[in-house]
């Protein structure tokens, strides 16, 4: 993994955009040189870092988080502050299980290749699954 703080300091989440460029200067390498080593243009690099876009293509998400040596679910995710902290019993299997699963939920959900009938679809299946648990 990469050694660069993963934070703004500022106790916020950090957007798609901020966190890149954070990861980018932690690895002093330029926009132009990600943008190659990456495959796609240096504009479309730099809409992510300054315009607040996204990739189209989940793979890129991939590829991005293995370049810069993080997990896929940092990136995915702008809720990982918000999201590390709703655990009450950490360390437990069940809260490491409902951790990642929440992290590929969101993943899955910002990931773009999902239509917004599979979203409610999702949503709904959870909710279902949560109130027959409760019972």
């Amino acid at each position: 993994m990469l050694n660069v703080q993963l934070n703004n300091n500022k106790g916020d989440t950090m957007k798609f955009g901020e966190k890149l460029k954070l990861l980018r200067k932690g690895k002093n390498v330029s926009q132009i040189q990600i943008a190659k080593d990456l495959g796609i243009s240096r504009r479309t690099y730099i809409s992510y870092e300054l315009d607040g876009r996204y990739p189209r293509n989940r793979d890129l998400y991939y590829k991005i988080a293995d370049y810069f040596g993080v997990d896929v679910n940092y990136l995915l995710s702008e809720n990982e502050d918000y999201l590390q902290n709703q655990y009450v019993e950490e360390g437990k299997l069940e809260s490491l299980k409902a951790r990642a699963l929440t992290n590929e939920i969101c993943g899955l959900m910002m990931g773009g290749k999902i239509s917004e009938k599979d979203k409610d679809a999702v949503m709904l299946a959870l909710q279902k699954a949560y109130w027959d648990n409760k019972k």
